[in-house]
C-alpha cells in the first residue's frame, strides 16, 4: 500500500496542481474548511481555478485568500454573502458564478462520487436556476436535470484518521467535506489528529480510506469566528 502521510500541504499537492483544474472543497462558512491546502493552492501560484464549495469564505478566509490573488475563475456555490472581494469580482465581470441550492449541489457531490453522470430534481423549477437545462415530466410534475460534478481534485478537512486514511470528521465540520471528498479524481485530506490503524471503531468511521489518497496533519488550528457579536458589560455599581 502507498504511503498516503505527507509532511505539509505543498508536497501533497506536488504533482497534483495545474491550471485551469477543477476544485472540490469543503466546509461551511469557516467550519470545516482544509485551511492549510487551500493556502498551499495560493501559494503554488496556479491560475484559472474553478471551485466548487458551498461558499466563498470570507474576504481573508478559505476560498476568500485565492480570490483575492485573482486565481479563482469561476465558482460553483450556493452561498456567496459575506465576501465584499468576491462581490466586487462578480460585479465587475472577472468572476464566473453558477449558483447551485444547497441540497442540490451537495447531491451533485454525491453523484460524482457514486458515478451517477445526473439526476433529476424538482429544487429551482420556475426560477432562474433551471434557465438552460433539460426538463422532464414525473407524474405530471415537472423537474429539472442536474448533472454530477467530477473534480479533478477534492481538498478536505477531517478531525481524526489512521495511517490507512479512513476519516472521522468533528460534529458539523462533517458538513460538505464528505460529498466533496468522494467525488475528485484523486483527495487529499488535511487533519487534526492521526491514529494507528485499528484503533478507529469501524462504527464510527464516517469516509474509508479508499477514498484518500494523500493526507497531512494540520493541527493546531484556530477556531475562527465568521461573526463576534459580544455584550456591552454593564457599569459596576
Amino acid at each position: 500500500m502507498a504511503k498516503k502521510l505527507f509532511p505539509n500541504a505543498k508536497s501533497a499537492l506536488d504533482g497534483i496542481l495545474k491550471n485551469d483544474i477543477l476544485i472540490a472543497s469543503g466546509g461551511f462558512g469557516l467550519c470545516g474548511l482544509p485551511e492549510r491546502l487551500l493556502d498551499a493552492v495560493r501559494d503554488s501560484g496556479v491560475t484559472g481555478l474553478t471551485f466548487v464549495s458551498n461558499n466563498a469564505g470570507i474576504d481573508n478566509e478559505g476560498i476568500g485568500k485565492l480570490l483575492r490573488t485573482k486565481q479563482v475563475k469561476k465558482m460553483i456555490s450556493s452561498y456567496v454573502g459575506e465576501n465584499k472581494e468576491f462581490e466586487r469580482q462578480y460585479l465587475a465581470g472577472e468572476l464566473e458564478v453558477e449558483f447551485c441550492p444547497q441540497g442540490t449541489l451537495a447531491e451533485r457531490m454525491r453523484a460524482g462520487g457514486a458515478g451517477i453522470p445526473g439526476f433529476y430534481t424538482k429544487t429551482g423549477v420556475g426560477t432562474l436556476v433551471a434557465e438552460g437545462k433539460e426538463t422532464k415530466d414525473f407524474g405530471g410534475e415537472e423537474y429539472i436535470l442536474e448533472r454530477g460534478i467530477f473534480a479533478d481534485l477534492s481538498i478536505i478537512k477531517a478531525w481524526k484518521a489512521d495511517e490507512s486514511g479512513n476519516l472521522v470528521f468533528r460534529k458539523t465540520a462533517r458538513n460538505f467535506n464528505l460529498p466533496a471528498a468522494t467525488c475528485g479524481k484523486i483527495c487529499v485530506v488535511e487533519v487534526e489528529e492521526l491514529v494507528p490503524v485499528g484503533s478507529l471503531d469501524p462504527d464510527c468511521i464516517h469516509l474509508p480510506g479508499v477514498y484518500v489518497q494523500r493526507m497531512i496533519v494540520g493541527a493546531p488550528y484556530d477556531k475562527k469566528i465568521e461573526f463576534r457579536t459580544v455584550r456591552e458589560r454593564e457599569a459596576s455599581l
